[in-house]
This record gives structure tokens, C-alpha cells and sequence, in this order.
């Protein structure tokens, strides 16, 4: 497998540390402004800032495999090529979505070559989007990590704990890659601007400083979508001859937030969601409501967990708040987006500011971790159906008051529960909203029925 051709490496395309003119005009602006050496790195100070865990590593000389994890657009492959020049490594590159079993051998063979040489170099392989190797391609990397044959560092968008095997994450320090602050892509976007050798070289005739701001609000993070953009933009402006605001806005349109419907950002967000209902902050739901639709996610989807969260965090303290949410998962269905969202938007504002109570769920989870406890319990005698004249001749049924038939249509002291299970109480009522009177009523059940249950 052949070494992919790297401006920051490769001296095929270098000259005097610098690339060919022929090489540089080719190239986009995002490519270009590639960071050389690692102080140019911007927006990730967490772990290349003075006495950051990884520039600590590299300092002292060591170079583990490590896995980088984040969004797109915040330097996870250039990061990998940056820390094999630091360490004079050869530099093997992988796409888990093209590569497979094959190509890992022949990367641990050009790394066996390697190590053989003159110069005794070890190998850096990068992984781009290792969360796409499957089981045998993982496992097929593992002993050439163990045994330094390979320094792998893997880049994911995805949770590395449910998306690599155990065995190979074990093997393999993290680091979160954040997204870029907005005013890093600002200093990146001016620093292309201005960079006469590998930017735009626009000098005075620099784009105007809102424009600048705008771009990099629009990236949402993403330094390579900033970059885009602003090269779009100038090159726009050069040939409408015009730096109109409108102009910028007609380029960027109306755009999306970072927001994966299968991955990390999608679990954080309907956390989010969640959560705020349950801690009763509607402008907090309303915001990560409106974040996930401007990302992308069907409002259905929202309207299914919405109902969730009337049931699960809201439950009989407010009983409305379920039939809410209901209503508005219908007229989503009726109707669909983007008119139905209002109808979610109310049942979340309505569940935030609603009295809660989680006793039914808690109960329900009571309940059912006696079932497994205490596995197949008899059911009383007296509360059994008795059909058939044998059922009664064993005495099924026999014993049994009927409710209707007792003053306040209610049988006091008669057994339900198993005998083992006699006292239990699963569901045990908050003094908030509509369960607080619930809770009154089943003090009163509870003190009639005595050690009946």
C-alpha cells in the first residue's frame, strides 16, 4: 500500500518546505490552510495547550496509539499527520469505509519495511472513521498495535465505548476533539485571508468584517465548512463585484446545526430535551426542541419520546399532561411539519411547567423486579376464576367479596397480593398536583385494608 502524497510530509510535493506553485493553485482553500506544525492548531488547547495531556506526550517523546474523537471539521486527520512529522514517522492513511482486511496487512508489511531501514522509522497508521471497521478488521490490527508494530491513531464522529471492540479500545487512549469557538474560526478565517503564501492574500481588499462573522457563525463548528465558505464567498464577491450583505446570505442560506439522527449528537440532544422537561425549564426544552428540528429530525420521533416524558416524569400529578402530548403526536400525524410543531411545542411547554411525579414508573420497575425475585407466585385462592364446578369443589373463588357489594364499593382487608409478598407497596404517590389527592385516597385504602394488601 503506497503512502498517500501529503503536503505536510510527502517531499514529492514540497520544495523547500514549501508546495510547487502548479501544487498549490490546484489545491482548495481548506487544504492549503492545513495547519504545518502543531502550534498552529487551533481550538483544541484542552489537549495541545501547554501541559495538555498530549502535547505532554509528545514532549516527553511518546507516542501511544490513540483514537480521536469529534465532530467533522475540527482537525482529527490533520492532527494525525501533524503528530507523525513531530515524531519523524512514516505516515500510512486508511479509510475504514474503502479498506479491508487486505490492505491492513499490506500497512503492516510497508511498517515491517520500515522499521528494517536505515533509518529504523516507525510507522503512524491513521484510520479515518475506524468506527466503520467490523469485528475482523478491528481484531486484525490488535497484535501489530500490541507489539508496536504499528502506532494506529483512529478518527471517529461516533461514541468509541459502543463503536470498538473492547479489546482494541483498550489498547488506545481517547481524546475528544471539540468544536471550534466561534472566534477560532474567526482568527482561522482572518489568517486566510491575509495569508499571502497559502490564503487568499487579500490584504486591503480583505472581505468586511461581518461577513467574516457571518461565515463563521454559518460553520457551526467546522473549521474545513468555514474555510469553504469563505472561498466561495471571495471569489463570489470578486465576480458580482459586490460585498452586500444580501449577496453572503444568498451563499449561505438558511444552513442546519450540527445534529447525526443515528449518532452521538442525536442521543445528547433528546437528553437534553428530556431532561429539561424533567427539571421544568421550558425555555431550555423549547431550545433543544427547535435544535432538533433545525437539525433535521423527523418532529414525529420528538412527538413519540414527548409522550414518553408525559408518562414516565409528569405520570398521575398532572394526568392532562399525557393526553397533551397525544393529542399533539395526532396532529403531527394528521397534518405533519411544519404545522404540527406547534402542537409539540405546546405538550413540551405544558410537561416542563406540569407538577411531576415518576412514583407510577418507579412502581412499575418495583413490581417487576419482584416478579423476577420472587419468580411464579401463587395467586390467592379466593381471587381466582372459578369456571368449573371442579375449580369450585378446590376452592377457587370461594371466600371472595365483591367491592360493589360492601359499603364505599370497597371490600376492606382482602388479600391480592401472594402471601410472600404481603405488605409490599410498589407505588407510593407524591403530595404533588392530582397525586396529591391520589395520595390521600390510598392512605385511606391502605389503613382499611390493613395487613390484608
Amino acid at each position: 500500500m503506497a503512502e498517500s502524497p501529503d503536503l505536510l510530509t510527502d517531499p514529492r510535493a514540497m520544495r523547500a518546505g514549501k508546495p510547487s506553485a502548479s501544487v498549490a493553485l490546484a489545491q482548495p482553500l481548506a487544504e492549503r490552510m492545513r495547519p504545518r506544525h502543531l502550534d498552529e492548531v487551533v481550538g483544541q488547547e484542552h489537549v495541545l495547550g501547554v501541559g495538555a495531556p498530549l502535547r505532554a506526550l509528545l514532549e516527553a517523546g511518546k507516542l501511544p496509539s490513540l483514537v480521536f474523537w469529534g465532530p467533522p471539521g475540527v482537525g482529527k486527520t490533520t492532527l494525525a499527520r501533524l503528530i507523525a512529522q513531530h515524531v519523524d514517522a512514516q505516515f500510512l492513511t486508511l479509510s475504514a469505509v474503502l479498506a479491508g482486511v487486505k490492505d491492513i496487512r499490506e500497512a503492516v508489511a510497508s511498517a515491517q519495511t520500515a522499521a528494517r531501514g536505515l533509518r529504523a522509522r516507525r510507522t503512524v497508521l491513521f484510520v479515518d472513521e475506524i468506527h466503520r471497521f467490523n469485528k475482523g478488521q478491528q481484531d486484525a490490527l490488535l497484535p501489530f498495535v500490541e507489539d508496536g508494530t504499528l502506532t494506529l491513531i483512529g478518527a471517529t464522529t461516533e461514541n468509541p465505548s459502543f463503536e470498538l471492540n473492547g479489546a482494541l479500545l483498550s489498547r488506545l487512549r481517547v481524546f475528544v476533539l471539540r468544536s471550534l469557538e466561534t472566534e477560532a474560526i474567526v482568527a482561522l478565517l482572518r489568517r486566510a485571508l491575509n495569508d499571502a503564501e497559502r490564503g487568499l492574500g487579500a490584504g486591503a481588499e480583505a472581505l468586511p468584517e461581518s461577513w467574516i462573522a457571518r461565515i463563521a457563525e454559518a460553520a457551526d463548528g467546522d473549521a474545513r465548512k468555514a474555510l469553504v465558505l469563505l472561498e466561495t464567498a471571495w471569489e463570489l464577491s470578486r465576480a458580482e463585484r459586490s460585498r452586500d450583505d444580501a449577496l453572503l446570505e444568498k451563499l449561505i442560506g438558511r444552513g442546519f446545526r450540527r445534529f447525526d439522527k443515528q449518532g452521538e449528537h442525536h442521543y445528547d440532544q433528546i437528553s437534553a430535551l428530556h431532561k429539561s422537561v424533567r427539571g421544568s425549564d421550558p425555555d431550555a426544552a423549547l431550545y433543544w426542541y427547535c435544535r432538533m428540528l433545525d437539525g433535521g429530525v423527523d418532529a414525529g420521533y420528538i412527538a413519540r419520546r414527548v409522550t414518553r416524558m408525559a408518562y414516565e416524569d409528569i405520570g398521575l400529578a398532572d394526568p392532562r399532561g399525557l393526553q397533551l402530548a397525544l393529542n399533539a403526536w395526532e396532529a403531527y400525524e394528521r397534518i405533519g411539519s411544519p404545522e404540527a410543531e406547534l402542537a409539540i411545542a405546546e405538550a413540551i411547554v405544558y410537561l416542563a411547567v406540569a407538577p411531576k411525579s415518576n412514583a407510577v414508573y418507579t412502581a412499575y420497575a418495583a413490581a417487576r423486579a419482584a416478579v423476577e425475585q420472587h419468580g411464579s407466585l401463587e395467586v390467592p385462592l379466593h381471587i381466582r376464576n372459578a369456571p368449573t364446578k371442579l375449580m369450585k369443589d378446590l376452592g377457587y373463588g370461594s371466600g371472595y367479596r365483591y367491592d360493589h357489594g360492601e359499603e364505599g364499593a370497597h371490600a376492606a382487608g382482602q388479600q391480592f397480593l401472594p402471601d410472600a409478598l404481603l405488605g409490599a407497596e410498589f407505588y407510593r404517590p407524591t403530595t404533588r398536583g392530582l397525586e396529591g389527592k391520589i395520595a390521600e385516597k390510598l392512605a385511606q385504602l391502605r389503613a382499611a385494608r390493613g395487613g390484608g394488601r
